[in-house]
């Protein structure tokens, strides 16, 4: 007999559960771990792509094609309504209308996979992907077989989530809000022994009023760590540093800073690779930048802090090979390297470039950027952009992403942009979409160049169109 205890205060029997939006990486694999605890899973979407349509195929999970209120005609125990669903879909306006029981899937993460569990929280504005992906890694090489639910496809995994029997659940804590009925962050629904925050900046400025509303939910998290848990906060982020001032449970600050108790030094940092030693041992990463040195600290002190030795960190860093999007070179053709980067954030954008600087020390760098996020589509960084490019030669900027949306005073100026670029030494230039960015880039990127995509969505099959455009010349 299955239960779920839900915030009303009841206890009931959960027998058929249906995914709102299951096309997600993450309500895809939570759809086939229900299946696998004995649940009658169904799920819609508008369109479900690969590598999930295969995956939930495998698994026979019924998927209907679009929204509608017939796919709730079985009125299912549960209903999981994704992120991405707002009021006025179909089948959200049946489960309300008739009353159907439903929760966010981090509520049925919280109640279903992780209650009970050693639960690590990986948070901050940027990092949160690699610093989940290394830690995860650490756990699962050493043998601890953990759970994990990560907002990309690290490449020792091959998938970004996973539900085991085993006592550790790792997990990406997002910020964004959880549901269009629930606006608070993800991470306050995830119950953290031991949590992790990397930075805190301002970002998602359509749910964010500024800075400190940021803060604010960042405080909230901290205050979930229990007394026999663990924060560990980056001790060089001025943004972050009022908020570790707490004494209901323990707290280590990690960093390069002299005030910090897990702290690099002897740091090296080579193209490929980084080497920064603690007190009591060296460590040697297979990643470049001083930002993953950062990442691997939090690593280091929350797996240490869970019982590991330092000979099991760094056999699991020997090992590690990076995750998908992130300074993932997509191929070299006609003598050009084409990497692809999920930044969209200045301060992201910056610190990838000075780690492509450092790895290709005398090739001239391209960088190519799709303002697509619901921030650098508004004015907010409208000056950080352009500082962010400093150490790229090159710089093309695709047509800001669905820019009527957005009242005139609120929208990023890209002729702005553009002219700054310029001002500052850039070839800049400002096109409308991936085919005319290949074309102006066949035209004046040159063999021996590297180029970085910078986005977080599909942008046209930018990568592939322009390996094809170099091959060709």
């Amino acid at each position: 007999m299955r239960f779920l205890y839900l915030c009303g205060g009841m206890f009931s029997e959960i027998k058929s559960v249906h995914f709102v939006g299951i096309g997600g990486t993450a309500m895809a694999a939570a759809a086939v771990a229900m299946l696998e605890k004995g649940f009658t899973v169904t799920g819609s979407d508008s369109n479900v792509y690969e590598p999930m349509a295969s995956f939930l195929a495998s698994r026979k999970i019924a998927v209907m094609n679009g929204y509608a209120e017939k796919n709730l005609a079985h009125k299912p125990d549960l209903v999981v309504i994704g992120n991405a669903i707002s009021r006025g879909n179909p089948e959200a306006e049946f489960a309300l209308d008739h009353k159907l029981r439903f929760c966010s899937l981090p509520d049925l993460l919280r109640e279903f996979f992780i209650r009970g569990k050693r639960c690590l929280v990986v948070s901050g504005t940027h990092g949160k992907t690699t610093t989940t992906s290394l830690l995860t890694w650490v756990f699962e090489h050493n043998g601890l077989n953990p759970s994990y639910l990560i907002g990309g496809i690290p490449n020792n995994l091959s998938q970004g989530a996973r539900f085991t029997d085993s006592e550790w659940f790792i997990i990406e804590g997002d910020e964004y809000d959880t549901a269009f009925f629930d606006k608070r962050s993800k991470f306050i629904h995830y119950l953290p022994e031991v949590a992790i925050i990397n930075n805190v900046e301002f970002d998602h400025a359509d749910i964010f009023a500024d800075l400190a509303a940021v803060q604010k939910t960042f405080s909230h998290f901290i205050r979930l760590v229990p007394r026999n848990g663990l924060l560990l906060g980056n001790g060089d982020d001025p943004n972050l540093a009022p908020l570790l001032n707490v004494n209901f449970c323990p707290v280590k600050r990690f960093g390069l800073g002299e005030e910090n108790s897990i702290r690099a030094t002897n740091m090296r940092l080579g193209p490929t690779a980084s080497e920064f030693e603690i007190p009591s041992a060296k460590f040697h990463l297979n990643l470049a930048g001083e930002f993953n040195v950062r990442n691997a600290l939090a690593v280091v002190a929350a797996a240490k802090h869970c019982g590991l030795s330092n000979k099991q960190i760094q056999s699991a860093f020997d090992t590690f090979t990076g995750i998908k999007r992130r300074m993932e070179v997509r191929g070299i053709s006609g003598g050009v390297t084409v990497i692809d980067d999920f930044g969209h954030h200045p301060t992201a954008i910056r610190e990838t470039l000075a780690a492509l600087r450092l790895k290709y020390p005398n090739d001239k760098l391209w960088a190519i950027f799709e303002p697509r996020s619901n921030t650098t589509r508004r004015n907010v960084f409208q000056s950080e952009l352009a500082a962010a490019f400093a150490v790229a030669d090159g710089v093309i900027v695709a047509q800001v992403a669905r820019l009527e949306l957005l009242k005139p005073e609120e929208r990023l100026n890209p002729d702005q942009l553009i002219a700054d670029l310029k001002a500052a030494g850039k070839n800049a230039a400002y096109l409308s979409d991936a085919d005319s960015i290949v074309t102006h880039a066949g035209m004046h990127v040159q063999p021996g160049d590297v180029v970085c995509v910078f986005s977080n969505g599909g942008f046209g099959d930018i990568h592939q169109k322009l390996l094809a455009r170099f091959g060709r010349r």
